[in-house]
């Protein structure tokens, strides 16, 4: 499980400017899918030996007449809630303003670690401007200039650093996590409650891992699953403009955290932008993944309407045709126990593990029935291949030269083993590495 670290300030500290230089220069960014509407708030990000997501905070624009003050109060809200580390940026030119300090008092009654950086510290020179910020009274300033670059490499080590408590927990092999996730109003809380509701054994109650959530236990036919419910994004009542990009914030770190996540989806009002950001989400962290589309009881139906339904959900969300939709009623409990079986089955998928020789085998018969591209008269051979991890199904296939591979024979090669392992639910990932095509290829 990754941590995750949010960036809060006030307007123009240069929060986007720190993100952009994280992600940019001294971290490694996983790669957008094709097909994934994404929103540049947050990166799968990496320093030394230690992973994490990075979130920007800024762009949250809430109803107030004191603009900044109230931007402030709820990207720092929102961070303390979400976030593992804090960093908090500050601006080395203009000094500690009031903002500031209301902003550190919030912060310094969490028990979250927080990261003080001091921004716009261009030069030596004014390194002296740094020494103002501890009057903050949150730990030891950081000097950086998020533009040229300077200081960033201290900052993420004083972030990593606050990582160990994180990183090294305890992971129960034996019970799969269940992230209920969605646009505000969708039903999740319905869901939840009448998942517990109906013929389960609920455990207990227990605090969440590293959040602050409370996640749900629950037991069905001696399975053990844990609800990790990211209801509750309009507990603030006057998040207005920011509430889509809370709800993605929020659904960030359940997804992280989840081996399943039910995408819900309102029947009322169709697949949204939204909806695809939140899926796409999940998608790029390899979760299994289930279309639950709740409301179908107040859908005025014909005999057209599921056909039309399916057709605008595969539309939206084409990055995760491999996901099976389930369509519910939260309220009446129209197929929630059908949900359960689902949850089962796709979260073994997600984890599915092909013999090497079986995999060679599809591999060649895909490459018989199918030849390879062929590019400037050089055409791709498939040495072998070998499954390197699960959680999602990872395969490294050995060709003559990656750079010969299409994303069109790569999909076609998806379509095969699905066709033939089943691996429904789950994203599938290939890695390509070149060898000598001495080594012999598959046949």
């Amino acid at each position: 499980m990754k941590p995750i670290v949010a960036i809060v300030g006030r307007p123009n500290v240069g929060k986007s400017t720190l993100f952009n230089r994280l992600v940019g220069k001294r971290v490694a960014i996983v790669d957008d899918n094709p097909g994934v509407t994404r929103d540049r708030i947050y990166s799968e990000a990496e320093w030394l030996t230690h992973k994490f997501i990075l979130i920007d905070t800024g762009g949250i624009e809430p109803e107030s007449e004191d603009i900044i003050l109230s931007q402030m109060k709820k990207q720092a809200e929102l961070a303390i809630e979400t976030a593992d580390v804090i960093v908090f940026i500050t601006d080395g030119k203009e000094g500690i303003t009031s903002a500031d300090q209301d902003v550190a008092a919030m912060l310094r009654k969490t028990n979250k670690p927080v990261v003080l950086a001091v921004n716009k510290v261009d030069n030596l020179k004014m390194q002296n401007n740094v020494y103002e910020f501890y009057n903050l009274g949150i730990g030891d300033p950081i000097g950086i200039s998020s533009s040229l670059g300077l200081g960033t490499g201290d900052l993420l080590d004083a972030i990593v650093s606050s990582f160990k408590k994180f990183e090294y927990e305890d992971e129960d092999e034996e019970v799969t996590k269940v992230a209920i996730v969605g646009r505000p109003n969708v039903g999740k809380s319905s869901l939840v409650n009448k998942l517990l509701n109906e013929e389960r054994v609920i455990v207990s109650d227990i605090p969440g891992t590293t959040r602050d959530a409370v996640d749900t236990p629950m037991e069905v036919n001696g399975e053990r699953y844990i609800l990790i419910d990211t209801a509750g994004i309009r507990r603030k009542s006057k998040v207005s403009e920011g509430v889509e990009r809370y709800s993605v914030i929020r659904s960030i770190s359940a997804i992280e955290r989840a081996d399943v996540c039910l995408i819900m989806i309102d029947a009322l009002e169709g697949v949204t932008e939204q909806d695809s950001k939140i899926a796409g989400i999940a998608h790029e962290a390899g979760k299994a993944i289930i279309i639950v589309v709740n409301k179908w009881d107040a859908v005025e139906k014909d005999d057209k309407t599921l056909n039309r339904f399916t057709g605008d959900i595969r539309s939206g969300l084409s990055f995760a045709a491999y996901a099976p939709i389930i369509f519910i009623s939260a309220k009446t409990g129209q197929r929630v126990n059908r949900l359960i079986e689902l949850i089962k089955y796709v979260a073994n998928q997600n984890s599915m593990r092909v013999s090497t020789g079986v995999l060679n085998d599809v591999i060649a018969d895909s490459v018989m029935m199918t030849q390879p591209p062929t590019v400037k008269g050089r055409k791709l051979k498939i040495l072998y291949g070998t499954q390197a991890s699960t959680k999602p199904p990872t395969f490294v296939l050995f060709v003559n030269d990656p750079q010969l591979m299409h994303f069109s024979y790569e999909r076609y090669l998806e379509n095969q083993m699905r066709s033939r392992f089943g691996l429904e639910g789950t994203p599938i990932r290939f890695i390509y590495r070149a060898r000598d095509e001495r080594q012999g290829a598959v046949k």
